[in-house]
């Protein structure tokens, strides 16, 4: 499929983009989807528990179980072999998943047998969550402590924040200790509600806890060096209606939040730096919100069905992939850092691809350089598009 199908907007007259493949497996509506694994493997969770380990070459499932007996609100990875799934049980579940651990795996997708317990990874840890509000976890590497562990053997340490049992508190423990280090409460001077979306960021070896809330604010939280006490160093009320979602682009110094009104907003993560920039997208419900590696796009999945796709520095809309009859809940970019060239594929690179390697190697090689986006839906499908 030709790039420039892509370069489409509301006013295009060029005829709607088609996702470049679309899997098959579940039987409810995606709530998460995440690439890992050098972009080789797409992992997908759905509204019954259900997760599905993707082989992205062939397209087919390699592991499939139902790691949660609620809804899956969330999916990460630690390292190479650990997957970590969020769900409505109120739990946060670490698995190991190896590659040989495939081949005993189940490869019965749920949209053929929901109801059959299938073999599970080897759980490492379970941690006791709130998830009552549907806010999924945030994670990042533990800087606080030195890593002095063989990464080869075992992957470092990470810190994961989740909402607290109490509105507008946030919990942030350290694994593997699983070590409660940050009990941060809600805003005394403003009227938060839920902690609806999270994330994670070092800046210069200072954690920021940054919060998008049910009243629509955001919010930066960082830990005082003298007190020890966590306070806000930036708030802001960009959206009328609760935050659904939010990322980061750390080398522009901005993350961003998008709401169920129409708004998508900018807010600067270095105080001072630069202004909040609110955009009216006229689109409302614009539930998941990813910033690609590279931090030139982002993209929204929406209630209409419909994922969007924005220049990261003009916010300027790019790109609208429509497919799905039913509305849009996640998205996920491949990562570019991981043999996703600059510029995508080139004709030269096909030649050299089809030429020179087998068909597995082709698919493999065809996989890692191309600019996936994945968009899960209500429809219990995931769409992959290639795009810029």
């Amino acid at each position: 499929m030709a790039k420039d199908a892509l370069r489409i907007t509301q006013s295009s007259t060029l005829p709607p983009a088609q996702p470049a493949y679309v899997l098959r497996g579940h039987s409810a509506q995606i709530h998460s989807v995440l690439f890992l694994r050098q972009n080789l493997r797409l992992l997908s969770g759905d509204a019954d528990g259900w997760v599905v380990f993707w082989d992205l070459p062939i397209k087919r499932p390699v592991a499939v179980w139902r790691a949660h007996s609620g809804s899956i609100l969330g999916l990460g990875t630690w390292g190479d072999d650990r997957i970590i799934t969020h769900g409505r049980d109120n739990k946060l579940l670490v698995w190991q998943l190896r590659n040989d651990d495939e081949h005993s795996a189940s490869k019965v997708l749920p949209i053929d047998d929901g109801v059959t317990e299938r073999r599970k990874p080897l759980l490492l840890h379970a941690l006791p969550v709130n998830a009552l509000n549907f806010c999924s976890f945030a994670k990042c590497n533990d800087l606080a402590v030195p890593d002095e562990v063989d990464r080869a053997a075992q992957p470092g340490g990470i810190l994961i924040a989740v909402p607290g049992l109490q509105d507008g508190h946030i919990n942030v423990t350290a694994l593997p200790s699983e070590e409660r280090i940050a009990n941060i409460i809600s805003p005394k001077k403003i009227n938060t509600g839920m902690v609806m979306a999270l994330a994670l960021h070092y800046i210069q070896n200072q954690l920021l806890v940054i919060v998008g809330y049910e009243s629509g604010y955001a919010c930066i939280w960082k830990q005082d060096a003298t007190t020890g006490k966590w306070q806000t160093t930036y708030s802001n009320k960009a959206h009328s209606q609760p935050t659904l979602s939010l990322d980061i682009a750390p080398s522009l110094g901005h993350f961003y939040t998008s709401s169920a009104d129409a708004v998508i907003a900018c807010h600067p993560m270095i105080e001072g730096s630069s202004e909040t920039k609110v955009m009216q997208t006229k689109h409302a419900g614009q539930q998941s919100l990813a910033v690609r590696s590279d931090e030139k796009i982002f993209a929204t999945a929406g209630w209409d069905g419909r994922a969007r796709v924005y220049s990261a520095k003009t916010m300027k809309e790019l790109a609208v992939l429509k497919w799905h009859k039913g509305g849009c809940y996640a998205l996920s970019f491949a990562d570019m850092g991981q043999g996703a060239a600059e510029g995508g594929t080139s004709e030269e690179d096909e030649r050299i691809i089809k030429r020179d390697l087998t068909v597995s190697e082709r698919r493999t090689a065809k996989a890692q350089s191309t600019h996936w986006l994945a968009a899960g839906s209500k429809d219990g499908k995931v769409s992959l598009w290639d795009i810029y």
